[in-house]
């Protein structure tokens, strides 16, 4: 892996380059293996904190953990193309636009014991703002490739507090064309819905049961890419205890080893309904 600047990372992806890289505020990492009409995405995936916002933060290390999606990343990890977000959704959210992306409060706590001076928004408005320049580069890339892409964008719930059976999986489709690609959102469906688990955890997938789809990495990209489709695919935190802040790698390691069978085979399907 190589540590680069964002310049240095889209002119890669412009010369269609393959190589790992880490940007060199720390903030987020691409790998490209190969160029393939798939990506996977893992904005939330991230825990860093920076160091100067730690006094001022009321919330603990554990309720950042309980809020982000930890282990999002390695159950894609294998895949050629992979976006992953390095810091903390309490610094700045790259699941939100840049107007809000920096909280106040955050799941009705205050989050902050002063307010955060504009130089400190700033830095890490700069780091949002460059995350979505690679975003850019990378989307424009492969469908000026391939016509069409289609982006796996994964995230984890805390199934726990809710008062009402969830699903395992649940895709969040309200900001995408459904007239178009409501048939390969399904067969996703149908294929998270077969995917094992190991300790007897239920295995079920629905459509728009807990969450829409109205995240902002969904929503720039289906807005500014008219050929590329974005499944926000949301798993049940059954890999972790929620509480314990304990993960479970074991029940990681299984949904990792299917997804290295399933994404492939859905892009594929996609790839094959849609190409020009």
């Amino acid at each position: 892996m190589q540590r680069l600047s964002v310049n240095s990372i889209i002119k890669k992806i412009n010369a269609e380059e393959t190589f790992h890289a880490v940007s060199d505020d720390y903030s987020f990492t691409l790998k490209i293996d190969e160029y393939v009409p798939f990506a996977c995405g893992a904005v939330h995936d991230g825990h860093q904190f920076r160091k100067e916002l730690w006094d001022n933060c009321l919330h603990t290390e554990y309720e950042r953990w309980y809020e982000e999606d930890p282990e999002t990343k390695n159950m894609v990890i294998t895949h050629p193309i992979l976006i992953a977000g390095c810091d903390s959704r309490f610094e700045y959210d790259l699941n939100r636009p840049t107007e809000e992306a920096v909280f106040e409060t955050a799941w009705g706590k205050q989050l902050w014991k002063e307010p955060l001076a504009d130089s400190e928004k700033a830095k890490s408005l700069e780091k949002h703002t460059n995350f979505y320049k690679v975003v850019h580069a990378l989307i424009s890339k492969l469908e000026k490739k391939f016509d069409v892409c289609i982006v796996y964008d994964m995230h984890s719930y805390n199934w726990q507090r809710w008062d009402r059976e969830v699903p395992t999986w649940n895709l969040g489709t309200s900001n995408i064309d459904n007239d178009r690609f409501g048939d390969i959102v399904e067969t996703w469906r149908q294929m998270l819905a077969k995917l094992e688990f190991p300790n007897d955890i239920k295995q079920t997938a629905a459509i728009n049961n807990t969450f829409y789809g109205n995240g902002y990495f969904l929503k720039y990209i289906t807005k500014t890419f008219k050929n590329t489709l974005v499944l926000a695919t949301e798993i049940a935190k059954v890999y972790c205890d929620e509480y314990k802040q304990i993960n479970y790698p074991e029940v990681v390691a299984a949904v990792e080893a299917q997804l290295q069978t399933l994404i492939p085979k859905h892009a594929e399907e996609f790839y094959k309904m849609f190409k020009s």
